[in-house]
């Protein structure tokens, strides 16, 4: 299918008054997700890679909406968790289609999937530890199984993301193939499975694609395998005058990278997904002159958007409220008492003034999904927009949800 939306929506691109509208209705700080954009995306990179198997990282933003707005436009889910298998069987999903990709299962994750895939033989258990495959088959799991291999090659925007020479994560390339000749007495192995790195921009392309060749020479020692499953990554421009991925060359030097082998190509992504189709509105409520900077204090927090504190990431802000205003350099932070609690330093936006709107731009990968109730601070609402309508994704938590669990 050709999709002709443009491959990257920019916070200028959304509807102003819209937001407004919808900050002034449900409060702030307020995430809001366009569920078109969402299926916009996902056509963009499946109509890349026509003849793949396109899956959903239910991680990037396991929200009940995205992962049924996905699964109607016939994605396939991949989770990494017990809980994200749960939400998208939740959501629709046919258990003998999810795929769950073990890192160090705790026993009830591994119960729970190895039951899961007993009950639903179309289940497949991916794992990178000889360890996990030993607890599946203690587990009385005879099923599905693929080897994540650790390539020795990491890429992506930060080192924290650059799994693919990350011990933590796979089976180092040298030893899958005698690893696989014993899984295949205990179990149906089925893929090899690898994920470079996250954030993947034009400059990573080389490294990308130089570990998703090493990753299918293994597959052709391995040999007799469904599919390859080469992860995700592929990123999107946070900062403004980057330009976005070219997708019909990215599935060129892909299908180049992978070459003849005789196996399905799978892919996994999640920040390409739905990280532009979600955004933050926060209001502005200080104001502050200092000798190093305007300080502008406003009431989302790192426990609304921990990424820029976590990976220093950057992210695009705009003042919604009169984004005609002369722009000048702000500091912009909420009211966690951290100094890690910084969204930008010294930005040129236009000039804030208290009661301002402004909105944090990309939200949308691994946004909600780290938010947390740091100083006792209930999460915020998520607003869905779907066309014409407008629905409330998740309600604002009150204290009385951060402190349910307390005895």
């Amino acid at each position: 299918m050709t999709d002709l939306s443009p491959p990257v929506r920019r916070l200028a691109d959304w509807d102003h008054d819209r937001l407004v509208g919808l900050a002034d209705d449900h409060g702030t700080p307020l995430y809001v997700i366009d569920l078109d954009r969402v299926r916009e995306n996902y056509r963009r990179f499946a109509s890349a890679f026509p003849d793949a198997h396109v899956m959903y990282a239910a991680k990037a933003h396991t929200g009940q909406s995205v992962l049924s707005t996905l699964l109607d436009a016939g994605a396939d889910i991949e989770c990494a968790a017990r809980g994200e298998l749960q939400r998208a069987i939740a959501a629709g999903a046919d258990p003998n289609t999810l795929q769950y990709t073990a890192v160090n299962p705790p026993a009830a994750d591994l119960d729970y999937a190895a039951e899961l895939g007993i009950e639903h033989p179309g289940l497949t258990i991916t794992a990178g530890a000889r360890d996990t495959f030993d607890r599946l088959e203690a587990r009385g799991y005879e099923g599905r199984v693929a080897i994540r291999i650790n390539p020795g090659i990491g890429t992506g925007h930060h080192e924290k993301v650059a799994t693919g020479k990350d011990a933590k994560f796979g089976i180092p390339a040298a030893e899958v193939p005698d690893l696989a000749a014993d899984l295949r007495t205990r179990f149906d192995l089925v893929g090899l499975h690898a994920h470079v790195g996250s954030g993947v921009l034009q400059d990573d392309l080389d490294d990308h694609c130089r570990a998703i060749a090493t990753i299918a020479d293994v597959a052709g020692e391995v040999g007799n395998l469904e599919f390859l499953d080469i992860g995700g990554g592929f990123g999107v421009p946070y900062h403004e005058e980057t330009e976005p991925l070219d997708m019909s060359e990215v599935g060129e030097r892909v299908r180049e990278a992978v070459g003849d082998l005789d196996a399905e190509l799978a892919l996994e992504p999640g920040r390409y997904v739905v990280a532009d189709s979600e955004l933050i509105l926060t209001r502005v409520n200080t104001i502050k002159e200092t000798d190093a900077s305007t300080v502008v204090g406003v009431d989302a927090s790192l426990a609304t958007l921990i990424r820029p504190a976590m990976f220093d990431s950057y992210h695009p802000i705009r003042n919604i409220s009169v984004p005609d205003r002369e722009p000048e350099p702000v500091s912009v932070g909420g009211p966690c008492c951290t100094s890690a609690d910084v969204f930008c330093t010294d930005r040129p936006i236009a000039a804030p003034e208290r009661t301002d709107l402004l909105a944090i731009g990309n939200a949308g990968a691994y946004g909600y999904e780290l938010a947390n109730q740091f100083h006792s601070q209930p999460r915020p609402a998520e607003i869905a927009i779907d066309g014409d309508e407008i629905t409330v994704a998740r309600r604002r938590e009150t204290l009385e949800d951060v402190t349910r669990v307390e005895q």
